[in-house]
């Protein structure tokens, strides 16, 4: 098989899905599955497209927000996500539910500068014409007529595996946007003004990932008989300690940490699948965040003095209610108006109470009957529909393996075969 083709891109899908699966030799099952699934939206949304994939696209429920009841749309597939947000929602909602701060939607673009024979003098001369450069910057596109803009400039000597160079941060107020197209569009305008003020050489021109200036929070209060089951061996008052021992274990241990985080990611993430926001750019910066002391958790968990949960999030947030994949494809614009957000700041804020709610759900769970209780129930219909299940019967089947405790493809198979006697 040749990977090989020439012109690959120019072609359109149905041409290219008929060069690859003649070369990869494909079932007819496979080239079923791919044909006709691909329109000329996603055909203009990225490149070499044969066909698209899509996620069920879901909405959690019982958010308050800001006082404000809000539809949570997300897009994921894993149906334990969208419950966990719905019931860590659920949760704060005895208590008012979520609020939130946003900081002012500020990204950075980054310059990088090699060659400078004394970057600290290099430094200081940027230092004194970041008028200019910010003017240059400013040049472009209609970020300024929209109220945004480059608002600062900021050389840093960085030491490096290969010597010391400058950095030249541009901080760019985004305002509805996520930014990444208006600051790259500047960062490569002001290289030749900094190639000329530093005598270096500008490489890297680009936009950073750690929007540590983006940053949303979120918090909620749970009082311990909202966290009480009949069936649990715990008080809800000893639930909460667990819970709060069981982030300060992810505080003190970098690998409960990443899985402590990628719990907030998923509400986060599904969230951004759905309204086509750049969810790799959401984790990269998260993870960026959280390791800016030493990794750790981008949530916390504590006791309050009335004997309550006190649950906090702060997380970086770069997403963009306008422009982009958000405005270009139908459903995500859909997602968007089930929403009823029409600000980033606001959007943002709503990144943070999911992030939130979702981890809130998960620290309950694993402080209490465990993980897999309440992910089993929803994984068993699967299993069942895997196994060959009538649609009819999936649901019995499914409750009857969570009943037994014993999901897996094998029992389900067992099952079917039992109900066709």
């Amino acid at each position: 098989m040749d990977s090989r083709v020439p012109g690959f891109y120019e072609r359109d899908p149905v041409e290219r899905l008929n060069a690859v699966a003649e070369r990869c030799d494909l079932s007819q099952a496979a080239r079923n599955a791919l044909s006709g699934s691909t329109d000329e939206t996603a055909d203009r949304l990225s490149e070499n497209v044969i066909g698209t994939i899509s996620y069920p696209l879901s909405v959690a429920t019982n958010f308050v927000i800001d006082g404000r009841d809000v539809f949570v749309p997300m897009a994921v597939e894993e149906s334990s996500v969208v419950a966990a947000a719905s019931h860590g929602a659920k949760l704060a909602r005895e208590t008012g539910g979520f609020t939130t701060s946003v900081s002012s939607p500020r990204m950075i673009g980054q310059v990088q500068v090699r060659n400078v024979s004394d970057p600290v003098a290099a430094r200081t001369r940027v230092l004194e014409r970041t008028g200019e450069v910010r003017d240059e910057a400013n040049n472009q596109g209609v970020l300024v007529s929209h109220g945004g803009g480059c608002e600062d400039v900021v050389p840093r000597v960085v030491e490096t595996p290969r010597g010391k160079m400058l950095a030249v941060d541009l901080v760019v107020n985004v305002q509805d946007a996520m930014g990444a197209n208006a600051v790259n569009t500047m960062v490569e305008a002001v290289a030749p003004l900094i190639e000329e003020i530093t005598e270096g050489e500008a490489v890297l021109r680009v936009l950073s990932n750690l929007a540590d200036r983006r940053v949303a929070r979120a918090r909620c209060t749970i009082p311990p008989e909202v966290l009480e089951r009949d069936e649990s061996d715990y008080s809800g008052e000893g639930v909460a300690e667990r819970i709060v021992d069981a982030w300060a274990f992810a505080a003190g241990d970098r690998y409960r940490a990443a899985t402590h985080n990628k719990g907030v990611m998923n509400g986060m993430d599904a969230l951004a699948a759905a309204t086509m926001n750049d969810w790799r750019a959401i984790e990269a910066g998260a993870h960026a965040f959280a390791a800016r002391d030493g990794y750790g958790p981008l949530s916390t968990y504590e006791i309050d003095a009335d004997g309550n949960l006190a649950c906090s999030i702060e997380v970086p947030v770069q997403v963009g209610t306008v422009g982009g994949a958000t405005n270009a494809h139908p459903i995500a614009r859909a997602a968007m108006e089930i929403t009823g957000i029409e600000s980033a700041e606001t959007f943002a804020g709503l990144f943070a109470a999911v992030g939130l709610a979702e981890n809130l759900a998960s620290m309950r769970a694993l402080a209490d009957e465990g993980i897999q209780t309440g992910h089993m129930k929803l994984h068993a219909k699967n299993v069942a529909t895997e196994a060959g299940a009538p649609e009819e019967i999936v649901e019995d089947i499914a409750a009857q393996m969570v009943a037994e405790d014993d999901v897996r493809a094998g029992r389900a198979r067992e099952l079917v075969a039992e109900s066709s006697e």
